[in-house]
């Protein structure tokens, strides 16, 4: 399974990202659970939002009510759309992709500075 993110960049405090990460190759199946995680320098990789196979949509506290997650199972696709960026937010964002295994993305970096 290969992961592939796009999206991250530089963006003033307030503003708007949307991240996209596909899953492809051979054992890529539509049953899986796609999400995103953060890494901020010299801090640890933390959830931000993970869409599972069933249940509920997990998100971090710090991101409720300003970040969605949504998914294209069709296109093993899964989106992050980050409106009011803060500061904090500044990190690197892997895709995170578990069926059996889990996989991660190269990471994109998203940066939010004025």
């Amino acid at each position: 399974v290969q992961l592939a993110e796009s999206g991250g960049g530089l963006v003033q405090p307030g503003g708007s990202l949307n991240l996209s990460c596909v899953a492809s190759g051979s054992g890529v199946v539509s049953i899986n659970a796609m999400g995103w995680y953060r890494q901020a320098p010299g801090k640890q990789r933390e959830l931000v939002a993970v869409h599972p196979l069933r249940g509920t949509i997990n998100y971090a506290d710090s991101v409720k009510g300003r970040f969605t997650i949504s998914r294209d199972r069709n296109r093993n696709t899964v989106y992050l759309q980050m409106n009011s960026l803060e500061p904090e937010d500044t990190a690197v964002y892997y895709c995170y992709y578990h069926y059996r295994l889990t996989y991660w993305g190269q990471g994109t970096q998203v940066t939010v500075s004025s």
